[in-house]
């Protein structure tokens, strides 16, 4: 299960779905509808928040809206809107340069022209559901934004 912490912009077509198709498994390990992934470490950061299901479900949503402003049509009925401020979850500077090497990696074979576009980029945005933190070692925090 790979939940990326960098922002969805960054990720081609097939890191898009992907991302979108392990984020509604986590939905549904969180919703108690599956036995596996149940102890996945990259849940332990949505199950920490004060409401999982209202984390992983915003995090839907940015994935969601990243591929509609793309053109791609994802089923908006797959999770549920936030409407309100939701948490915002820690991640460590370090933890977004790995994540984001780790897809550089992957782009030099799968979209050449995105790897090219991406590979001198300095400043790594995290995904909306997340803040960053100075640190080389991955964990987490949650924090009440407004």
């Amino acid at each position: 299960m790979r939940l990326w912490s960098i922002h969805p912009k960054y990720l081609d077509q097939k890191g898009l779905v992907a991302v979108w198709r392990e984020a509604l498994l986590a939905k549904k390990v969180l919703e108690g509808k599956t036995k596996g992934y149940k102890f996945h470490p990259q849940l332990e950061r949505f199950k920490k928040a004060t409401n999982p299901l209202h984390a992983i479900n915003k995090y839907l949503e940015h994935i969601y809206l990243e591929a509609s402003h793309r053109g791609y049509v994802f089923d908006k009925t797959k999770f549920s809107l936030i409407e309100n401020d939701i948490e915002k979850i820690s991640v460590t500077k370090g933890q977004l340069t790995y994540e984001f090497n780790h897809l550089l990696e992957k782009l030099k074979k799968r979209d050449p022209f995105l790897y090219e576009k991406l590979k001198h980029t300095k400043e790594i945005e995290c995904h909306p559901s997340f803040y960053i933190v100075a640190g080389n070692v991955e964990s987490w925090e949650i924090i009440k934004t407004k």
